[in-house]
């Protein structure tokens, strides 16, 4: 799959407090979903990310609540990006095979 850019809000997750998402638009989701094989543990997919930058490897997971993926913001790219929640993050994902 090729890169895809969108900006997404920072949010925190209310069950834990030290957990930071953003959601992936639904358009992409979609694309996700459609391109990729059996899902991981969770329904993960994996992924490249950059935003700014920073480049790291993660998953994304799908939220029910949301119709969509989600991507989780370590707090090490937080610091090294300052980002707070509400703030818009523009992210470049990657889906990795396998």
């Amino acid at each position: 799959m090729e890169d895809h850019t969108f900006t997404s809000v920072l949010w925190r997750w209310e069950a834990q407090d030290a957990w930071r998402f953003v959601t992936v638009p639904a358009d992409l989701t979609d694309a996700i979903r459609l391109t990729t094989g059996p899902p991981r543990g969770f329904g993960s997919v994996r992924v490249e990310v950059t935003v700014g930058a920073t480049t790291w490897r993660t998953s994304v997971f799908p939220d029910t609540s949301r119709g969509a993926f989600v991507l989780p913001v370590k707090k090490a790219v937080r610091h090294a990006e300052d980002l707070d929640d509400g703030d818009d993050v523009t992210v470049t994902l990657r889906v990795l095979a396998g």
